[in-house]
C-alpha cells in the first residue's frame, strides 16, 4: 500500500490532517501549519467552492461578462456570482 501525502491547497504544506465530515459527508482536512491552519476539503460537490472558480469570476467581471453570463459559462449558480461580488473587497465603498 502507498500513502500519498495530502497538500494544503493554501500553503502547499503537507501537515494535513483528518477535521471531520461536512454535511454533504465529504472529510474534510486542516493543515496544521501555524502560518496557514486553514480547514479543506478535497473534493468539493459544488463547483462553485472551488478556490479558482472565485478569481475566474472575478476576471469575467473584469472583462465585461455579466452575472447570469459567468454563472451559465461557469456552470455555477447565479447566486454564487452575485455573492462572490458582495464578498469581494473591492466592492466595498469607503
Amino acid at each position: 500500500m502507498i500513502l500519498e501525502p495530502l497538500h494544503c491547497p493554501n500553503c502547499d504544506g503537507i501537515d494535513v490532517i483528518k477535521h471531520g465530515q461536512s454535511a454533504a459527508g465529504k472529510q474534510r482536512y486542516r493543515c496544521q501549519t501555524p502560518e496557514c491552519n486553514k480547514t479543506f476539503i478535497r473534493d468539493y460537490s459544488y463547483k462553485g467552492y472551488l478556490p479558482g472558480i472565485k478569481q475566474q469570476i472575478t476576471d469575467m467581471a473584469m472583462n465585461g461578462s455579466g452575472v447570469r453570463d459567468t454563472a451559465r459559462v461557469l456552470r455555477i449558480s447565479p447566486n454564487t456570482v452575485i455573492d462572490t461580488f458582495k464578498k469581494s473587497p473591492s466592492s466595498k465603498i469607503c
